[in-house]
């Protein structure tokens, strides 16, 4: 999907058409809807959108609050796309200052904003974006805040963090009973992750010969309700499902579903970010920070990543040496296209969650910039009969001690951990450090790339 980027004229410029969607049709009379609370003016400012998802899904995203945790890279894109959209406000909490490194990727900061809150510089600007929308800055800690504090928002929604506070603020909307997003991006890759606690929401679609039964669907999806109406001619069908979600400490250590598990061919093409980002966040938790170009940083992630593998039950091979390369010059990076797509999706999915139309997330999205892919996989603990969780296969030790000796040689300022040995290194051009290196780091797969290598348990790799 494009990253979103409305106007006064709809909310996905380049998007699908109006004449594409099996909605609504034709625009409500503007004297019935004053009466439900949209105005004239209103109608005409979101017509494509309320073509797009009726006046019912438009009413909810008009009165929902929600709070973006962190306005970087990521967080401007979304606050952008949500603005467009027309929600009710956005509350951004960030009691960071703008640094040098913000004004790469984030184009609502200006140099003059060099040392000012964050969430402050940015809301000016993007107030500007749709005066109807009231964008509120909060300069506190939002590691501080209490369910109480999330209970006053309909939708949550956490950047650029370390997975502590990820799990804190999910756990934290959870008590609240708020649907919770949490996304990051390091230079060409990134993720989403959605915790809607439990989700109804309905698919529009023309009926078929065969009718929809009220049943389960997977182990988190049922469909709860099937009704019918006549619209343009034709029987279009109205189903309501319902999703069940996990929280992000529960689906961090979740085994990928049965149909991958059973399926070799489909094991096969499980992303090797699913292990790094986990390997990532393992790291981040244990040390509170990212990895850098320490020999012991090197060791410890390498130990990770291949924990990570064995307990995904993923082939040896999942992990190679140019993948496990790009994703370390690009840990801790911003690049722009990456903020878009990422950001874009993560609007898009959250527009419609508020509305309560179109399959959401389910639950983790991770792109690969590199390939252009973004799988989704459904991580969810398996429960024994008791009750328990299902603990994971315990990953065969790995021997860290064997890594090349010597210092690692790396660029000045790169933020990222690496699980390739010291010869490796050496081959590899300059990292991003943020999104004023974009053009830098779009070519670095050609500078520096080897051919194919698996990475051994002992965390050497083996070129040949």
């Amino acid at each position: 999907m494009e990253a979103l980027t409305a106007s006064s004229e709809g909310p996905m410029a380049g998007g699908p058409m109006v004449n594409s969607m099996s909605t609504s049709g034709n625009l409500p009379d503007p004297e019935t809807e004053q009466q439900n609370g949209i105005s004239a003016d209103e109608i005409a400012l979101y017509d494509r959108q309320i073509r797009l998802w009726g006046v019912k899904a438009q009413e909810r995203i008009r009165s929902a609050k929600v709070l973006l945790v962190t306005v970087k890279a990521i967080g401007a894109e979304i606050a952008k796309n949500l603005i467009l959209n027309g929600i009710g406000s956005l509350t951004i909490i960030d009691n960071g200052q703008v640094i040098d490194n913000d004004l790469g990727a984030q184009y609502f900061l200006r140099d003059e904003d060099i040392g000012l809150n964050r969430a402050q510089a940015a809301s000016t600007r993007l107030q500007e974006l749709n005066p109807r929308v009231a964008v509120i800055p909060d300069i506190s800690d939002v590691t501080t805040k209490g369910p109480d504090f999330y209970s006053s928002f309909d939708m949550i929604i956490a950047t650029d963090l370390p997975f502590f506070s990820l799990s804190l603020i999910n756990a934290a909307a959870r008590m609240a009973k708020r649907p919770f997003y949490a996304t990051g991006i390091h230079g060409f890759y990134g993720f989403i992750f959605a915790d809607l606690i439990e989700h109804e929401y309905i698919i529009e679609r023309e009926q078929s010969n065969r009718s929809t039964a009220v049943t389960s669907e997977s182990t988190t999806r049922s469909i709860i309700s099937v009704a019918t109406k006549k619209e343009n001619g034709k029987n279009i069908e109205l189903v309501t499902k319902r999703e069940a979600y996990t929280p992000i400490i529960l689906a961090n250590s979740s085994p990928l579903a049965p149909e991958y598990l059973k399926n070799r061919r489909r094991l096969k093409g499980v992303t090797p970010l699913l292990p790094a980002l986990r390997a990532l966040w393992d790291f981040e938790r244990n040390t509170g920070r990212f990895p850098t170009h320490s020999r012991e940083d090197l060791v410890s992630f390498t130990t990770l990543a291949n924990e990570k593998l064995q307990e995904l039950q993923l082939p040896v091979d999942t992990l190679k040496s140019d993948f496990l390369r790009s994703f370390m010059q690009n840990v801790g990076s911003e690049i722009v296209p990456t903020a878009a797509f990422v950001g874009g999706r993560l609007s898009e999915d959250a527009i419609n969650v508020l509305g309560k139309r179109e399959q959401p997330i389910q639950n983790l999205l991770l792109f690969d910039g590199e390939n252009f892919q973004a799988p989704i996989y459904a991580l969810h603990p398996i429960f024994e009969e008791n009750g328990t969780a299902q603990q994971l296969p315990p990953a065969p030790p790995v021997d860290a001690g064997t890594m090349p000796q010597g210092n690692v040689d790396r660029p000045q300022g790169v933020n990222g951990g690496s699980t390739v040995s010291q010869n490796e290194l050496s081959t590899m051009p300059s990292a991003p450090v943020g999104a004023s290196q974009a053009q830098e780091t779009s070519d670095h797969a050609g500078a520096g790339a080897a051919t194919g290598g698996v990475v051994e348990a002992n965390g050497e790799i083996d070129l040949s």
